[in-house]
């Protein structure tokens, strides 16, 4: 598998030779201010102990407090921990709000452990690395297999440990806990929000065919919410597999289907594909919903869509983007994109702070304002540079964070 981390730095030296930023600039961007690896002991229900591996990299905090989720998943490593971390620091400057980057995870496959276990294990990462953050050093939220009841364990271990009160320390928790109205749909609202901003730009129709890789958080509510809108959903897949039907799927039995059985496979309203066969279907816009290196060069011709959405973090890997972008595929890239969650954790953390809480019309009007706003800001970086959305978004974060600095 390629290395994220390797692709990140391939977009990071793009970039620079299509705008001067500096060579001392650059060459500050390229490592983390703190790259944290810890083993957790946790004792099982059969009562032996095991340890396992977590990682958490502070990659830059000019814009603020390091900022970015909690990964517990089996391939979980560093390299892909300190790719995402890089991308939150683009990320928040993107859309404009005052934190900087990080990232955590966990090696496990958490599907693998009690209930017992998985918060045994959760108040052992806090443990482990209380020192290291607070409200206002370094605040964590969750990511792919972390939930808001294991972001609520987090925050009462960091309060036990430190004695703070405010729950600003951690974002993504339970609504009746801290939490915020909108976080469990931000991802994907965020990308909608973004997607009406660029549709034109992007050459589509109202009502265009869709098909969304990953049936996760933001993939399933993705595919809710672009077929609430009045698009048609043609292809969804999952880690087993996908289903497709040229003629729309049916969300809401399509979720049922889900639910009861554990896949999409299977369901009356389609038929079954791979999910290879899932981004070279037909469709209008192709949304990689999932993980990184989705779309490589060795799948990129493949593609049929006219357009891609990245939900997913890094779905797209370089040599890919630089096919697309030949065969004039425009894509609206993950750190405009997918930032819709780290925005609204930032909602969270300011009403945490301020002991406040927003409607969920106040959040997604919120949201809604800094999304567009954000995607005509790196349109116009992208037309100023005649280059792509992608590189466009990088230099609006870049410009942002050097003024900063």
């Amino acid at each position: 598998m390629q290395n994220p981390f390797d692709n990140a730095m391939t977009q990071l030296d793009k970039v620079a030779k299509i705008r001067n930023f500096g060579d001392e600039f650059i060459l500050r961007l390229r490592q983390p201010d703190r790259d944290i690896r810890v083993s957790i002991p946790v004792k099982m229900d059969d009562g032996s102990l095991k340890i396992f591996e977590g990682y958490r990299v502070e990659y830059n905090n000019t814009m603020g407090p390091y900022k970015g989720g909690i990964r517990y998943h089996q391939n979980t490593e560093i390299n892909e921990v300190k790719a995402l971390a890089f991308w939150m620091v683009l990320k928040c400057s993107v859309v404009g709000i005052p934190m900087g980057g990080g990232k955590g995870g966990i090696t496990v496959n958490p599907k693998e452990l009690s209930k017992g276990e998985l918060e045994r294990l959760s108040r052992g990462w806090i443990q482990k690395l209380s020192d290291n953050l607070g409200p206002n050093k370094d605040v964590p939220a969750p990511d792919v297999n972390t939930t808001p009841e294991i972001m609520a364990w987090m925050a009462d271990e960091f309060a036990k440990i430190t004695g703070d009160k405010t729950g600003a320390v951690i974002t993504g928790k339970p609504v009746g806990q801290g939490g915020s109205l909108g976080r469990d749909t931000a991802t994907a609202q965020g990308g909608f929000y973004a997607f009406e901003a660029l549709r034109q730009e992007l050459g589509l129709d109202e009502g265009c065919r869709v098909a969304i890789e990953g049936f996760g958080n933001a993939g399933a509510n993705a595919a809710v919410i672009w077929d609430r809108a009045g698009y048609s959903v043609v292809a969804i897949s999952d880690s087993k597999g996908g289903i497709y039907n040229p003629d729309g799927l049916d969300i809401a039995k399509l979720t049922d289907h889900k639910k009861n059985t554990g896949s999409v496979l299977g369901f009356s309203g389609g038929t079954d594909i791979t999910n290879e066969e899932l981004v070279g279907v037909d469709c209008d816009l192709l949304i990689p919903a999932a993980f990184e290196n989705t779309i490589t060069e060795a799948n990129a011709d493949k593609i049929k869509a006219k357009a891609i959405l990245e939900l997913a973090n890094g779905p797209v890997s370089p040599k890919a983007d630089e096919i697309l972008f030949q065969k004039n595929i425009p894509i609206v890239p993950d750190i405009l994109a997918n930032s819709g969650g780290v925005t609204v954790s930032y909602f969270e953390w300011e009403q945490n702070l301020s002991g406040d809480s927003w409607t969920e019309k106040e959040v997604f009007d919120k949201l809604r304002t800094m999304m567009a706003s954000s995607a005509n800001k790196i349109s116009e970086k992208a037309k100023e540079s005649q280059t792509s959305l992608r590189m466009g978004a990088f230099i609006a974060a870049l410009d942002t964070i050097k003024a900063a600095l």
